[in-house]
């Protein structure tokens, strides 16, 4: 039981770090040069 939560939560860890990585990459043409302003 404890090894499917851990895939679990490193599915989610690795989900989160691409969509924050590709929201990144996409926020540039909507907030500018700052690549860190948190619009999404």
């Amino acid at each position: 039981m404890q090894e499917i939560l851990v895939y679990i939560a490193l599915a989610l860890a690795i989900g989160f770090f691409i969509k924050k990585w590709f929201f990144k990459k996409k926020s540039k043409s909507k907030c500018g040069s700052d690549t860190d302003c948190n619009c999404g």
